[in-house]
């Protein structure tokens, strides 16, 4: 399957750290929203952000993969939509950390409709940048 979201991040932090960003609970509502994620396999989960007239702010996710430190996939299923979300993490040679996102499985529907995927792209680049911040 093609990500239909493919953007990539570049750290200074260890792999180590990039990935306790990912998969802390406390730390990912520092750059993403507030949520009650576990790294286990099938653990269910919520991110909860402010409401709007468009959109009920929850967004529910399922962990369908954990290779610590390397790999974490997850559901993200929200407004109707399910996607998948897979962070790749590889470490430098001079301890930098390369994070790879994908996000894959929009319908054609959402494809269809001007600007969908260019939002979530730019909605992940927003959170990459915070996650900068917070490493």
């Amino acid at each position: 399957m093609t990500a239909d979201v493919s953007l990539d991040f570049q750290y200074t932090s260890s792999i180590d750290q990039v990935w306790k960003a990912l998969t802390e609970s406390e730390t990912l509502a520092k750059w993403i929203w507030e949520n009650d994620f576990k790294p286990v396999v099938g653990h269910t989960f919520q991110f909860r952000s402010e409401p709007n007239e468009w959109w009920d702010g929850i967004v529910n996710g399922e962990v369908l993969e954990i290779d610590e430190p390397n790999k974490l996939s997850y559901t993200w299923a929200s407004a109707g939509e399910t996607t998948t979300i897979t962070w790749t993490l590889k470490e430098g040679s001079d301890g930098t950390t390369h994070l790879h996102f994908e996000q894959t499985g929009f319908s054609e529907a959402t494809k269809a409709q001007p600007g969908a995927i260019e939002g979530a792209k730019y909605s992940w680049t927003q959170f990459g940048e915070q996650l900068k911040n917070v490493l």
